[in-house]
């Protein structure tokens, strides 16, 4: 949650700041992730081994009540008062009780 608050705190200062440089987060590659992501088989530990700890972590509840533990990686670069460029991807996995990729989903980025 203070990663997330954070992340506000970086967009405000963008109305103030005019022109200069942020980044946020840790860079991580999706195309990478996509061709080596399976879900029902790949574990939390090989997405640790391959993207880091992530940013944010919390839980999802599902429509049946199924409760997965959520990671969300974000990553963001750009200039202030330039959002119109700025590049910003974030990527979320969840896991089943055994650690085992259950879904993802990413946005900012196509794979």
């Amino acid at each position: 949650m203070r990663k997330i608050r954070l992340l506000g705190a970086v967009c405000g200062l963008a109305l103030l700041g005019g022109c200069a440089s942020f980044q946020i987060g840790n860079n991580f590659n999706l195309t990478r992730f996509a061709s080596n992501i399976e879900r029902g088989v790949t574990t939390r530990d090989q997405v640790q081994q391959w993207l880091g700890a992530p940013q944010s972590t919390g839980v999802v509840v599902n429509s049946n009540g199924e409760k997965l533990q959520r990671w969300v990686y974000f990553y963001g670069k750009g200039k202030l008062g330039d959002m119109n460029n700025a590049h910003m991807k974030t990527l979320e996995v969840q896991f089943d009780d055994n650690g085992i990729v259950k879904a993802y989903n990413w946005s900012g980025e196509a794979p």
